[in-house]
């Protein structure tokens, strides 16, 4: 299946307010669960050991002060009104803004790029609005010098990388603290010795039939989500609002900014310290920016203003009016989110909570399976088994190898800390540090993308990355107290994620340099000294030009090879989505009779490859009506990056794309190969040769699929493309054999001990653990042939 859904999608986003509040309604169960369940431990977290509640209130007032600017300040103007401004067309997240400055400074890490890319449309849309170069003299140099600099592209990507990290570390804390904390609302109804022998088990179970449910797919159960994330946010905004009139109706005179200076001067060094505790109120606040792809920027921005927020700050004002009433001396063990829930609905909010909790630990799993996806795509992750759960909404998917790995982690985390304590500052370091590789990557794509004056960056920068860096000071504090959790996660990830990248630039490289000249093949002649059997053959390659190493390799040791050769690439270009009718790159290598063509077949970093049989009738039609527009003058060709090759590339789009074009039909009985041409009545019919095996003796004849090109009357076919057209039709009914290198790597004699590490080890072991190439394309494991070579890089 391929992402058309998805792409019409993003096009009627705009269609009506209907659409635009039916998108904002879905987005408060995808997006905002786990924003809207941090009232369950922010204000536990905070006063776990750094501060005390005293009989002054200036601590919870203070407290509520800091986390209501800090929600005003970061979700609600950083993200809502600014963050949501730079995606990708249509797309959010880490990934989308590193895809956005590799595409206005070419620092793109992917090593088979083209010029032909640049052409496409999502790829030069906001260049048609806005100018090619930065309108300020720092930007023009800041992009020069980007581009000239390989250790800054590096750096780039690194933060790109550690952003990501961070994200899949949340994925592991974000369900543990969430349906911790959910579950912790049990100790009001049993003893405290019961308790702790109970609420432990019951969260592994949750845990573990979450990540249990997830090869269901969120669509099964996704219109739960929404109701079950409203119902929570009208239940705390309705406590808070009773809380406030029953307890304390003044609580409000506490927003203002006076009291975080009254907070930081009374309580110092511990007001600042539990700073790590009120930094978890904006959790989940990149999740509105990472599942924009989803929804759409306006829809995202009536959720948070009109419902979110505004429950947000009821649910930690009424918090806080119950707890300045009802101070008890001795310490902080009486604040928490139960204690203030009055006794008779203290059970159903208990199972709403829990519901809350699995809903926003479901957002963050799914998006961290979609980063996988983009990292994978991008060469940036090794290859793993993807499911697309959903056969309308192409976001969804499911990746058993992830999700395992996830949910031991997560259990291993909450079975180790036992407490929200510690989850909470591992689960605040992670959040800080992403959203501060989100600022240092926003001021970049101020000045190269918005092309806006340096100084708007720099006041960016400032006033956000000040917040975020005391958030993080604060966080960074708490390291030996759970902190280092997802700084371990990040880089175990960040190492698998870099040593798999330099491995397949290393691989990328030594192809280019050991590839084949077409010069040799073409001095071969027509035949290439070798027998030309029946068939199709399609040679897997990273190259978008030149001959693999592989094919010489291969038809040095076995000289026969398919009467149709094909060349075929199939990369990510650093777009979210490529559009169909621009999907396929084909050109022809030599003269005519050699029967040799390059398909180079382009997918975004969010689109979803075809199966294999959808996939082969689209590439057979892609090249059938590359040669029936060969002799039309009006046809968009664009030249390859080799000057020293004779190939012409020419954009085709899949058969959905030209209905007026060439289409393919497919019958399982045995009939001869023809071309049948639109408008003239002489259309043979299949029907005689029905006839003639029905009245035929047994034993039955051998059913063969009998392949017809239907091609329009006009432009008339020349001769040579119609001979053309005819053997690829024949070559289609024997079948496509696809050949796949499946090559070892070995660093080269005298390289350093980090490479040889890193290829030898970090990089084997990677590849030998992952899916093979052939699988994560779809290729079938029947006409699959994988050819061994070993690289000495």
């Amino acid at each position: 299946m391929d992402l058309e859904t998805g792409i019409d999608r993003n096009q009627v986003k705009k269609e009506s307010w209907r659409t635009i509040l039916t998108l904002a309604y879905q987005s408060l169960g995808v997006v905002y669960g786990d924003l809207s369940t941090s009232p369950l431990y922010v204000y536990k977290s905070t006063f776990a050991e750094d501060i005390e509640h005293s009989e002054t209130n200036e601590e919870i007032f203070g407290v509520l002060s800091f986390v209501f600017w800090t929600l005003t300040l970061v979700p609600l103007l950083k993200y809502v009104f600014i963050v949501l401004r730079a995606n990708d067309n249509g797309e959010g997240g880490t990934f989308a803004l590193y895809s956005l400055l590799c595409r206005h400074a070419r620092v793109s890490s992917l090593p088979n790029s083209q010029s032909a890319d640049e052409e496409l449309t999502d790829y030069k849309k906001e260049r048609d609005t806005r100018s090619l170069k930065p309108n300020t003299g720092f930007g023009s140099g800041l992009k020069s010098t980007l581009e000239k600099h390989r250790v800054l592209q590096r750096c780039l990507l690194v933060l790109a990388l550690i952003g990501t990290c961070m994200v899949i570390g949340d994925g592991v804390l974000t369900p543990a603290i969430s349906v911790f904390s959910a579950v912790s609302g049990l100790e009001f109804s049993m003893s405290e010795k019961h308790h702790k022998y109970v609420e432990l088990p019951i969260a592994c179970i949750v845990l573990i039939g979450l990540f249990a449910l997830q090869h269901y797919g969120t669509h099964r159960v996704g219109f739960l989500f929404a109701p079950i994330v409203l119902a929570w946010l009208l239940c705390i905004s309705a406590i808070g609002l009773y809380n406030i009139l029953h307890f304390n109706p003044t609580v409000y005179k506490a927003l203002s900014p006076y009291y975080m200076y009254k907070f930081l001067k009374k309580t110092q060094k511990g007001g600042w310290m539990s700073l790590g505790g009120i930094l978890l109120c904006i959790t989940g606040s990149e999740a509105m920016f990472a599942d924009l792809g989803h929804f759409s920027q306006l829809s995202i921005q009536i959720a948070f203003t009109s419902l979110v927020y505004p429950a947000l700050v009821l649910a930690y004002m009424g918090q806080a009016a119950y707890i300045s009433a009802h101070y008890t001396k001795g310490g902080n063990s009486d604040i928490g989110f139960y204690i203030s829930v009055p006794e008779k609905v203290r059970w159903p909010v208990l199972v709403i909570a829990v519901l809350a909790a699995v809903v926003g630990s479901q957002a963050i799993i799914t998006g961290t399976f979609s980063i996988i996806k983009q990292c994978s795509a991008l060469d940036c992750f090794p290859r793993v088994k993807i499911v697309h759960t959903s056969s309308k909404i192409h976001g969804q998917i499911y990746i058993p190898e992830i999700n395992w790995i996830l949910m031991l982690l997560c259990l291993a985390v909450t079975i180790g800390f036992r407490d929200t304590k510690r989850l909470g500052n591992a689960s605040g370091f992670a959040v800080i540090s992403v959203m501060l590789v989100t600022t240092c990557l926003m001021s970049l794509v101020i000045v190269l993308c918005w092309h806006r004056s340096i100084f708007f960056a720099i006041c960016f920068v400032f006033f956000f990355g000040t917040i975020e860096a005391l958030y993080f000071s604060a966080s960074l504090v708490k390291f030996r107290q759970g902190a280092w959790v997802p700084v371990a996660l990040a880089l175990c990830f960040f190492f698998v994620m870099y040593v798999w990248h330099y491995g397949t630039v290393r691989k990328y490289e030594f192809e280019v340099q050991n590839k084949v000249s077409i010069n040799w093949l073409l001095s071969l002649g027509p035949s290439l000294g070798i027998v030309r059997v029946r068939g199709i053959g399609l040679v897997h390659t990273e190259l978008v030009s030149g001959i693999p190493a592989i094919f010489s390799h291969f038809v040095t040791n076995l000289p026969a090879f398919h009467q149709v050769l094909v060349f075929l690439c199939i990369k990510s270009v650093p777009v979210p989505h490529v559009r169909p009718e621009e999907r396929f790159l084909v050109g022809q290598i030599g003269p005519r009779e050699y029967r040799l063509y390059r398909c180079i077949v382009r997918y975004g970093y969010r689109d979803v490859h075809k199966d294999d049989m959808e996939f082969e009738n689209d590439l057979v039609c892609s090249i059938a009506e590359f040669l029936r527009s060969g002799s039309s003058p009006d046809s968009n060709i664009l030249s390859e990056d080799s000057g020293k090759e004779d190939d012409k590339m020419t954009v085709v789009g899949t058969r959905s794309t030209h209905a007026d074009g060439i289409q393919l039909s497919e019958d399982s009985v045995e009939m001869t190969a023809e071309i049948t041409t639109l408008g003239q009545k002489e259309i043979r019919s299949p029907s005689p040769p029905v006839r003639q095996r029905e009245i035929r003796s047994p034993p039955m004849p051998q059913r063969r699929k009998k392949v017809r090109f239907i091609v329009p009357e006009s432009p008339k076919i020349q001769t040579g493309a119609r001979e053309e057209l005819q053997e690829l039709m024949e070559a289609r009914e024997v079948g496509i054999a696809y050949i796949v290198g499946n090559t070892y790597m070995n660093a080269k004699k005298g390289s350093s001990w980090m490479k040889r590490f890193a290829i030898n080890y970090g990089y084997e072991f990677l590849r030998r653990n992952s899916r093979t190439a052939s699988y994560a394309l779809n290729i079938p494991h029947a006409s699959t042939l994988e050819v061994g070579m070993i690289y000495h890089v």
